[in-house]
């Protein structure tokens, strides 16, 4: 079985559709931490005219994901058992720094974190329990 999220870092494929849709670019995943650039767009606000929380949530969990990703073997697969997000300050269209850091990688549980930066400034941070998972083939 093949890893697909790593496929979309190393070999360059396609990444999967929810990625694509809100916008989020994978620069970088290795070694349990992960870096993308995320241009939210004016379709995400809300109406108070900053991105709506989900999105900002959705972005976190995209860049958590290929965190995880970068660690499990061939034989593991993963999914979120929960996904808390605090809110800092407004987030609004444009180019957002999304880091995530797989912070205790467990056999069957593993807890990952990541903050999100527009302008240098602290927009969001997140925090995912994430079970992992060996199949057998």
């Amino acid at each position: 079985m093949s890893n697909p999220l790593m496929d979309v870092i190393h070999l360059k494929k396609e990444p999967p559709p929810c990625d694509t849709l809100i916008g989020v670019e994978m620069i970088e995943a290795q070694g349990g931490i992960a870096r993308a650039i995320w241009r939210p767009t004016d379709q995400m606000l809300n109406g108070n005219g900053v991105i709506m929380g989900g999105f900002v949530s959705s972005a976190a969990d995209v860049a958590m994901a290929y965190a995880i990703s970068s660690l499990i073997n061939d034989k593991q697969v993963f999914a979120s058992v929960n996904l808390n997000v605090a809110f800092h300050r407004p987030a609004l269209p444009g180019e957002i720094e999304v880091k995530a850091v797989v912070e205790k990688f467990g056999r069957t549980m593993s807890y990952v974190t990541a903050d999100l930066y527009q302008n240098d400034k602290l927009v969001a941070s997140g925090v995912s329990s994430v079970l992992v998972h060996e199949v057998n083939d």
